[in-house]
């Protein structure tokens, strides 16, 4: 339980992504990274087109590699780590 002298920040409880239908539901409620909407709807076609019934082996991976699109966005130290090394990227340039 945590109380309001308790020092530990609550993290989000994770999306439930278990589903194509939990995919695409972050996804339309903006999760994800601008544009994964529709790749992803385009990618998965792709997938399905490609695929024949006894091997969904490319579906499975546009699944999982969307899941982990959005949780990579929804991660609170996302925006950090990205300005940390957006920062870094211009140090750098500046000394050379």
């Amino acid at each position: 339980m945590t109380t309001a002298a308790d020092p530990t920040p609550r993290q989000p409880s994770p999306l439930p992504l278990r589903t194509l239908g939990d995919i695409r539901a972050a996804l339309r409620d903006g999760h994800g990274f601008p544009g994964d909407r529709d790749n992803f709807e385009a990618a998965l076609t792709r997938a399905l087109e490609a695929s024949d019934e006894t091997d969904l082996q490319a579906v499975a991976e546009v699944i999982v590699d969307y899941r982990g699109r959005i949780r990579l966005r929804s991660d609170p130290a996302f925006e950090a780590a990205l300005a940390e090394g957006l920062e870094l990227t211009r140090t750098m340039k500046g000394r050379s």
